[in-house]
């Protein structure tokens, strides 16, 4: 794992050292083992290493034989094994013992067509000196970042955003696009990020920038057009490649010359994992979990038994209201995004104490709610589409009652009433392509209720994000069963975009750990999209053949455990008996109004609410208010106002490649 950056410029202006050096120093934290840099007169490529494989020799840049191809790289090739013998039959030669040649030497030989050979996650860049093309990767499922910038012969790309800032002539400036897109679904969309002129490369794309054009094309997709085709294979035989796949995608990510952990939180897809490590590779097991004061959000209790069961030598951290808003800013500055939750702060106190133990690499159990169909989210679609049948029905709603007992077993009439009232909204409108999303989609939308009246004008004229994202669809989308579509929308938008993101590579990478995902091995995902949709959800029953799986492996009771979603508390880590100077700065109208992003007096309304009530309760749009807006004033302060531009700590014992001319 690293960081990457670079600068590609075709204008007779020699990419500058000292740039690539502060660019280096913005992400150190993803890579502090050493760094190198690469110049010549077009090109300039920059890493900042974690070493995980091959400690002493894969420093990057690496070359290939003629030093006529240098590649920089963030991430793992689980396969480079099974790879790396072909290659050298094929009269390669190798310096080193590490994936990133691997892959160096395999673009040689097929170009992008490498990439459909590659079972991994990560984010390449590789510099072809000699025909001046910069080739421009990312992983299926996005799991390892990528942003560039361009400006005509220019493109600047790297593993952060802020690394991007670091170039003074880049324009640092919050997207209203986005900051639409984000107080409606929760992240940015397409290939936009928060801030203006900076992309995301998609996932499962690459790119090709040369002689100032850049070309974009994709490699894979995911795809659930098999729906139904293998209806009549028995469970068992699903049951028995499932368990085969996970097994092997567990064995190739133990791949690594320093100890690998394992994250454990009680539920039943860590839980597998970590087992299935214990009893087939590993006698001996490090599993760490984060554990909440607050009893709502707390799995210790899963956590025990788990521990129990499959043996493990155990971590946790406690983490505590006041933890989460002191952290916070710190939060934002890694995500680089607006969020609508403080669930990414447990886990970047997570990875620090898996960093405090020494650990580089965790397995975690992350992707697998979104393949097998473990959200709630899929089984309101099915409810609702069932409920639509016979709109009028008084029984059809009451299935709701088996997902949200605690809400809907209450004694007080208009609670249900109001709820009932909630899922009824677009309920006949079963032919939307995003209809298992629009009742999330539209109460979300509500936030920008707080926009200020200049934003407001902004993104009223845009066009809908719902549109937006249809005409993104494959075209074969409605045609697929319901609930694929539903598992499509969520992976391409809050898996990727999100979870991945916010609360996976940049928590992680922000302690230098590294996060591997058995079920986004791209065989797994695709052994998902073609079972049938039973298989993932067996009526109300979420994760059908993974808990059937996990039976012989794990404790009946954790196998059969209900999902509990992950979250953590929200407004009274902001608002306690300690204040904190930062929300205090950030949301007095003063700051709102000179930000110029929300209504003052209408957030005002919201803190005086909050501080009146102790933070208690406060509605589930309210919170998600709280943390928008806090994190969009943050967003601004720290990326618009007071970037570190001229304060930044290069990192020494740089390694510098130097084939440029100084004349």
């Amino acid at each position: 794992m690293c960081g990457i950056a670079g600068i590609i410029d075709f204008s007779d202006c020699r990419p500058d050292e000292g740039l690539l050096r502060r660019m280096l120093g913005l992400i150190r934290h993803r890579g502090p083992d050493a760094f190198g840099i690469y110049l010549d007169n077009s090109a300039g490529l920059a890493s900042t290493r974690l070493s995980i494989l091959d400690l002493a020799g894969g420093d990057q840049p690496i070359h290939n034989e003629d030093q006529s191809l240098w590649i920089v790289y963030n991430g793992e090739v689980f396969n480079y094994v099974e790879l790396r013998p072909e290659l050298e039959a094929r009269g390669h030669s190798f310096s080193t013992n590490t994936d990133t040649e691997v892959l160096l030497h395999l673009y040689e030989e097929k170009g992008a067509g490498m990439l459909n050979d590659l079972n991994g996650q990560f984010a390449v860049a590789i510099w072809d000196c000699r025909g001046e093309t910069l080739f421009l990767a990312r992983d299926r499922m996005g799991i390892r970042p990528l942003f560039y910038t361009q400006k005509g012969n220019r493109l600047i790309f790297a593993s952060e955003i802020k690394a991007l800032f670091a170039d003074p002539t880049t324009q640092r400036t919050l997207d209203p696009v986005t900051l639409s897109d984000v107080f409606t679904c929760w992240t940015p969309t397409d290939n936009r990020t928060a801030f203006q002129d900076i992309q995301q490369l998609m996932p499962g794309h690459y790119a090709v920038f040369s002689k100032g054009q850049m070309k974009i094309s994709r490699y894979w997709q995911l795809s659930f057009s098999q729906d139904g085709h293998n209806n009549d294979k028995p469970i068992s035989e699903w049951t028995e490649e499932l368990k085969e796949l996970l097994h092997d995608a567990c064995r190739i990510r133990l791949r690594a010359d320093v100890p690998v952990g394992a994250y454990l939180s009680g539920g039943l897809d860590s839980t597998y994992i970590s087992s299935l490590v214990k009893h087939s590779f590993n006698n001996r097991v490090s599993t760490f979990s984060v554990g909440f004061t607050d009893g709502r959000f707390d799995e210790a209790f899963f956590q025990k038994q788990a521990v129990q069961s499959i043996g493990t030598d155990h971590k946790m951290i406690r983490c505590t209201e006041k933890d989460i808003g002191e952290v916070f800013p710190d939060i934002i500055w890694f995500s680089e995004a607006p969020l609508l939750r403080t669930a990414p702060a447990p886990l970047f106190q997570l990875s620090g104490l898996v960093r405090e133990n020494n650990f580089k690499v965790v397995l975690t159990g992350e992707g697998a709610d979104e393949i097998f169909a473990g959200y709630d989210i899929f089984k309101e679609d099915r409810i609702r589409r069932f409920w639509a049948k016979q709109p009028d029905s008084k029984i059809r709603p009451r299935l709701l009652q088996r997902l949200y007992p605690d809400i809907f077993g209450q004694k007080d009439s208009r609670t249900r009433a109001f709820l009932e009232g909630f899922f009824r909204k677009g309920l006949s409108r079963v032919d939307s392509p995003h209809y298992s999303h629009m009742t999330r989609w539209d109460n979300t939308s509500l936030l920008k209720g707080f926009f200020s009246a200049e934003l407001h004008h902004v993104t009223s004229n845009l066009e809908p994000l719902a549109d937006r994202f249809d005409a993104s669809l494959p075209p074969d989308f409605m045609s697929w069963e319901p609930l694929s579509r539903a598992q499509y929308i969520e992976c391409t938008l809050f898996l990727s975009n999100y979870l991945l993101s916010s609360q996976g590579d940049r928590m992680a990478m922000a302690h230098a750990v590294e996060g591997r995902y058995p079920f986004l091995d791209y065989r797994v995902i695709e052994f998902a999209c073609r079972m049938p949709p039973f298989c993932r959800l067996s009526g109300l029953r979420d994760k059908f053949i993974l808990r059937k799986a996990a039976t012989d492996l794990i404790p009946p009771d954790l196998a059969q455990r209900p999902k509990q979603p992950y979250r953590a508390p929200i407004s009274r880590c902001f608002f306690s008996e300690a204040p904190l100077p930062y929300v205090d700065d950030l949301l007095a109208e003063e700051s709102l109004r000179k930000k110029g992003y929300f209504q003052a007096d209408k957030v005002t309304k919201l803190i005086d609410k909050i501080r009146s009530r102790d933070g208690r309760l406060l509605s589930e749009r309210e919170n998600m208010a709280l943390v928008g807006i806090l994190s969009t004033q943050l967003l601004d302060e720290m990326f618009i106002k007071n970037f570190p531009l001229h304060s930044v700590m290069e990192p020494e014992n740089v390694k510098v490649y130097d084939f440029s001319s100084k004349t």
